[in-house]
C-alpha cells in the first residue's frame, strides 16, 4: 500500500478531541445543555466548585466555565493539597470534603497527617481530592443543574447598563457562544472577570483605572507531586540533560535542601538548608500506591514516599524581578507576560526535579498516578520531549497567590481581621461581623511584595502590619466584601474579594476559599430565588441557608449548645446580631495561628476556656423578649414600631403571649402564604392567641415545639426557645422588607 497523507475531516478531529477530554481528569464534565442559566461561574477552583455545589443544592441552574482540564483549583489542579488550615475548626463543604477523604484513607489504614512536620495536619493526593469533589458535584445535580465547559474561557461579559446579563465563552474547539445568566460569579485564579465586567478593582497597591506599573503582587509556584520509586526511577521519568538556567537554580536549591542538611526540630524559624527527608515532611502526602502508612511525626518522616514541591521554588523567589521580590501587576494584566512568567515558574520546578535526582542522588520523580495530562499546559510548549514526559504528570495550573480584588461595598483590612479574631479572647467580648458568611484562620502571609512600598497606605497597611495585625484566632468573613460597589448581577469568590493585600494573604488559602465560595453560591441562589440583586439580599437569608448546610458562622461556642444542639443555628444568629447576652462568654487566651501544635491553645481547650455558657434552658421574662425583638428589628433595619403590649413588666413570658408579640413585631408575617399541603406540627386549641399561634406554626416559626402533641399556651418560654422563634420570624420577615 502506498504511503498517503490521510485527510481527516474537522468534525472527526473534534470528536477525537472530545474523546481525549472525556479521559481527562474530570470525567463528570459535559457540554452546556442550555443557553441560559441562573448562575454562571467563571473558574472551577476551590471557590467556584463550592459555589456551584451550594447553588445547585438550593435548586439553581449553574454553568461552570474552566480554562483547564481539572477542577479543584489550588487544592487539586495546582497540587497544593496540603491544607493550610489553622482555624482549628472545619464546617460546611470543606468539612464534607475532608470527611470523605478521611473515610477513603481510614479504609486503607492511612493517615492524612503527613505534612508540616506534624500528624495534626491534613493532606491528600490531588487525584483523590478531585474524585471526592466529582462525587459531591454529582450528588448536587439531583437538586439542581451543574453543567461544565472545561478547557474553555469567558472572553466577554455582557451588561445592560450596570447589570450583568450574560457572557461569551470561547470553547475548547475554538467557537464562541453566548450564555445568559442572572448572576456571574468570578472564581478565577486571577480575577479575570473583574476588568471584563468593567468593575473597579485593586491590583497590588493601586486601584484601576490608575494602576501603578511598578506595583507588585505575590510570587507564584508551579508545584510538582513527587514519588519515591523503588528500586529506581523509571527511565522515562529521569531526564538526561538539565534545562537552560540550571546552574542558577542549583545554587538556589542548595540554600534550601542539601544531602547533609538539618533536621527540623520543631522550632521556628526553620534552620536551612534542610535534608531531603525534612523537605518531604513539610509538604508530605498520603500515598495510595504504598501498602504501608506513615505520618509527619519525627519518627516516621523517613518513610514518606509522596510529597509536593512547594518550598524554594517560588517564582521569581531569590531570582527577584528587577531587583525586587514578587511579580509586577503586569502578570495579572498582560496575558503574554503571564505566559512568560508561568513558563519560567514551571522550568524552575523542573530544575528541582533534576537537582533531586542528580545532586542529591535520590530516586524520586513525578508521581505516575496523579496527573496524566493529554493536553499539556501552554507553559510546557517547545520543551524537550523527555521533559514533556515529566510535565504530563505535573499540576495543570500554577499556584497563584494573589489576584485582582474588587472594590466592594466594604474593603476588609488586616486590622479588622485582628479585631475580629480577638472576639472572646484575652478578656474581650464580641467583635463579630454581623454579616459573617464564613470562618477561616491563617496568618497574614505574603510571598514577596511585602515591603512598605508594596503596601496599601490608603488602607493604613504597612510591612509591619503583617506582625502587628496578625490574627489571634479564627476570624470571620463579612458578606459585603463579596459584592462590588456599583455593579449588579456580579459576586466575587476565590481570592477576588474586596480586601487589602494583607487580608488577602490570610483569605487566599484552600479552606477559606471553599467557605467563601460556598457563601457566594448561597448568596447567588437566594438572589435568584427572590428575584433580587445580591446587594438587596439581607445577610440573614444567606446565613440561614449556610447554617442549614452545616456552616459555622459565630466565633462564640457554648458548653450547653454544642454544634449538634437543635437550637445551635438560631443561637449563632443571636451571637452575630447581639440579640441577647449569654450567661457567660468564653474567655480563651490568644494563640499562635502559625503553629499547628500550639500548647497554649491545647491547654485552653483542656480547661474549657474556649467555650462559654448560653443558658439555653433558663426562663426568659417579658423584658428579655422586648430586648430580643428590639435588636432583631434593628438588624432588619425596620422602621421603628410601637413596642407590642405586655412587654413593659418584668414577668415570665408564656408561649401564647410570645406568639402574639412576635406577630405584632413583624406584621408582614401574616401576608406570607401558607405552603400548599403544609401540616401544623401540633394541635392548637381555641385561645385568645390561637390565631397568632396558627400563623407562626404554619410558617415553621414554632418548630421548636414540633415534638409536642399540643401547643401549651401558658407554659413559660426558655431563652433558647425565644431566640429560635424570633430568629425564624426575622428570616421570614427579611424577605418581605
Amino acid at each position: 500500500m502506498r504511503n498517503e497523507r490521510i485527510k481527516i475531516p474537522r468534525i472527526i478531529l473534534i470528536m477525537l478531541l472530545l474523546c481525549c477530554l472525556a479521559n481527562e481528569a474530570f470525567p463528570a464534565s459535559r457540554k452546556a445543555a442550555r443557553n441560559s442559566y441562573d448562575i454562571i461561574i467563571a473558574g472551577a477552583g476551590t471557590g467556584g466548585i463550592s459555589a456551584a455545589i451550594q447553588a445547585a443544592r438550593m435548586g439553581a441552574s449553574v454553568l461552570v466555565v474552566e480554562p483547564s482540564t481539572w477542577i479543584g483549583g489550588q487544592a487539586t489542579a495546582a497540587g497544593v493539597s496540603t491544607m493550610d488550615d489553622m482555624s482549628r475548626q472545619k464546617s460546611g463543604l470543606y468539612r464534607e470534603l475532608i470527611s470523605r477523604l478521611q473515610n477513603y484513607y481510614d479504609y486503607r489504614g492511612k493517615s492524612m497527617g503527613t505534612c508540616y512536620w506534624t500528624p495534626n495536619s491534613v493532606a491528600f493526593e490531588p487525584h483523590i481530592g478531585q474524585e471526592a469533589l466529582v462525587n459531591l458535584i454529582n450528588e448536587a445535580r439531583r437538586k439542581g443543574t451543574i453543567d461544565f465547559l472545561m478547557n474553555s474561557e469567558i472572553t466577554n461579559v455582557n451588561k445592560n447598563k450596570n447589570t450583568i446579563t450574560g457572557v461569551t465563552v470561547r470553547t475548547f474547539e475554538g467557537s464562541d457562544k453566548r450564555y445568559a445568566c442572572k448572576i456571574l460569579i468570578d472564581a478565577t485564579e486571577y480575577g479575570d472577570m473583574i476588568p471584563l465586567s468593567k468593575i473597579p478593582y485593586r491590583a497590588g497597591n493601586s486601584v484601576s483605572p490608575f494602576l501603578n506599573p511598578d506595583a507588585m503582587v505575590q510570587e507564584i509556584t508551579w508545584v510538582a507531586v513527587l514519588h519515591k520509586y523503588m528500586p529506581s526511577v523509571p527511565d522515562h521519568l529521569k531526564p538526561r540533560e538539565p534545562l537552560p538556567g540550571y546552574e542558577l537554580a542549583k545554587r538556589n536549591y542548595e540554600s534550601y535542601v542539601s544531602a547533609d542538611g538539618f533536621n527540623f526540630r520543631n522550632t521556628y524559624p526553620v534552620q536551612t538548608p534542610v535534608n531531603f527527608m525534612t523537605h518531604n515532611a513539610y509538604r508530605g502526602l498520603p500515598d495510595s500506591m504504598n501498602p504501608y502508612s506513615y505520618d509527619a511525626d519525627k519518627d516516621n518522616r523517613e518513610y514518606i514516599t509522596k510529597t509536593t514541591v512547594n518550598w524554594g521554588n517560588d517564582y521569581p523567589g531569590t531570582y527577584a524581578w528587577n531587583g525586587k521580590r514578587g511579580l509586577p501587576v503586569g502578570y495579572l494584566e498582560d496575558r503574554n507576560l503571564r505566559k512568560q512568567i508561568e513558563r519560567e515558574a514551571l522550568i524552575k520546578t523542573l530544575h528541582f526535579i533534576y537537582y533531586v535526582q542528580n545532586e542529591l542522588g535520590e530516586e524520586w520523580s513525578v508521581a505516575d498516578d496523579e496527573y496524566k495530562n493529554r493536553i499539556l499546559p501552554e507553559a510546557a510548549r517547545d520543551l524537550p520531549a523527555e521533559w514533556q514526559e515529566i510535565v504530563k504528570r505535573m499540576p495543570v495550573i500554577p499556584y497563584v497567590r494573589e489576584s485582582r480584588r474588587i472594590v466592594g461595598e466594604h474593603t476588609l483590612t488586616s486590622h479588622e481581621l485582628l479585631q475580629n479574631s480577638l472576639s472572646y479572647r484575652d478578656g474581650q467580648t464580641s467583635h463579630e461581623f454581623s454579616d459573617a458568611i464564613a470562618i477561616g484562620g491563617y496568618i497574614l502571609d505574603l510571598h514577596g511584595a511585602n515591603t512598605d512600598s508594596d503596601m496599601e497606605w490608603d488602607l493604613d497597611e504597612r510591612s509591619n502590619s503583617s506582625i502587628i495585625n496578625r490574627p489571634r484566632g479564627p476570624f470571620q468573613v463579612p458578606m459585603n466584601i463579596l459584592i462590588p460597589k456599583d455593579t449588579d448581577g456580579f459576586i466575587a469568590a476565590e481570592k477576588n474579594l474586596s480586601m487589602s493585600r494583607l487580608a488577602q494573604g490570610a483569605l487566599r488559602l484552600q479552606p477559606i476559599t471553599m467557605m467563601t465560595g460556598q457563601a457566594a453560591g448561597a448568596l447567588a441562589a437566594v438572589a435568584v430565588r427572590e428575584k433580587k440583586e445580591p446587594r438587596e439580599v439581607h445577610p440573614l437569608k444567606v446565613q440561614w441557608e449556610l447554617l442549614n448546610s452545616g456552616v459555622n458562622l459565630s466565633l462564640c461556642n457554648y458548653t450547653d449548645v454544642p454544634e449538634t444542639h437543635s437550637l445551635n443555628k438560631a443561637i449563632q444568629i443571636s451571637n452575630l446580631y447581639g440579640l441577647i447576652a449569654p450567661k457567660e462568654y468564653p474567655h480563651s487566651v490568644s494563640f499562635n495561628l502559625g503553629v499547628y501544635d500550639d500548647p497554649v491553645w491545647e491547654m485552653a481547650i483542656i480547661k474549657g476556656e474556649d467555650k462559654g455558657e448560653f443558658g439555653v434552658n433558663e426562663l426568659v421574662t417579658t423584658l428579655n423578649v422586648r430586648e430580643i425583638l428590639t435588636k432583631a428589628q434593628r438588624a432588619l433595619k425596620m422602621k421603628k414600631r410601637p413596642v407590642p403590649s405586655g412587654l413593659d413588666k418584668d414577668k415570665l413570658m408564656a408561649r401564647g403571649e410570645l406568639a402574639r408579640v412576635v406577630c405584632e413585631a413583624f406584621p408582614t408575617l401574616k401576608n406570607i402564604p401558607r405552603k400548599k399541603g403544609a401540616k401544623l406540627p401540633f394541635k392548637i386549641e381555641a385561645n385568645r392567641n390561637s390565631d397568632y399561634v396558627t400563623t407562626l406554626a404554619a410558617l415553621g416559626v414554632l418548630n421548636v415545639y414540633s415534638i409536642e402533641e399540643n401547643f401549651y399556651y401558658g407554659r413559660p418560654v426558655t431563652k433558647g426557645e425565644a431566640v429560635d422563634i424570633i430568629v425564624r420570624a426575622c428570616i421570614l420577615a427579611a424577605e418581605e422588607i
